[in-house]
């Protein structure tokens, strides 16, 4: 890792590549939920179209199935996703399918932003708050403060102790971090095996301190198929800022 260029100075205004991981199995959710549609518009299409449209980022990389390859550069050809630079192939592990996206961006961007495809409602203003944080502090994530009561259990289900909700948040994506950081993090996940199930806590494993920005509750990840009724009904709320679009 270049730790010179880690405390350089920055420039005023960010610039990001962004890598969408798109790899996963779907197997929670029944069917494919990121080719699925939602609005009348595949999932993995509203996950890319704010990155598109904001002016910070620079490129992004599409890290995929095998199989879903071809028809992942369809829908950039068909929806004019023209900052889609790659669409590649994902590995077996979300750490295997991250840094391979990361390794595959363009060297000359020192921000490297990683979002789930399952993510179809960001939006810009969270995409630009989560790049100027991490501009200024090379590492940032958006999150959401726990609501809940939590509680620890042990393998049997039984309550053994509570959890201090106010130091408590929940993680969504963007997740945006300095490049080498992020490539080196992802590195050392892959190579020790490291079972992680966001890109952060790769981070947190160099020692590096990662900031947090507001999330937004609407930045849901679909999961399970409840997740795709709410997500309808958010678009609605919206006005689906896509509806008039001349692909529809």
């Amino acid at each position: 890792m270049n730790l010179k260029k880690l405390l350089s100075k920055k420039e005023e205004t960010p610039s990001c590549s962004v890598v969408i991981v798109a790899a996963g199995s779907s197997q929670r959710m029944g069917t494919d939920k990121i080719m699925g549609a939602l609005g009348g518009l595949p999932v993995l299409v509203r996950a890319i179209l704010p990155f598109q449209h904001c002016d910070l980022v620079k490129e992004i990389v599409v890290v995929t199935r095998m199989e879903k390859l071809e028809h992942v550069a369809n829908l950039r050809q068909k929806y004019g996703l023209s900052k889609v630079s790659k669409i590649i192939c994902g590995g077996e592990t979300r750490m295997e399918s991250a840094l391979a996206g990361v390794s595959e961006t363009d060297p000359k961007v020192n921000l490297i932003a990683i979002h789930d495809g399952a993510r179809p409602l960001v939006t810009e203003a969270l995409i630009r708050r989560v790049i100027y944080a991490a501009h200024e502090k090379l590492a940032a994530v958006p999150v959401l403060k726990s609501v809940d009561t939590l509680k620890t259990v042990d393998a049997d289900g039984i309550v053994i102790g509570s959890v201090d909700r106010s130091a408590t948040v929940r993680i969504q994506t963007p997740q945006v971090f300095e490049a080498d950081l992020i490539k080196g993090a992802l590195t050392y996940a892959v190579k020790n095996n490291l079972a992680l199930t966001d890109d952060g806590s790769a981070v947190e494993r160099m020692g590096v301190k990662i900031y947090t920005v507001e999330g937004e509750d609407e930045n849901l990840k679909l999961t399970v198929p409840h997740d795709r009724i709410l997500a309808e009904a958010i678009l609605r709320d919206r006005g689906d800022a896509y509806a008039d679009r001349p692909w529809l």
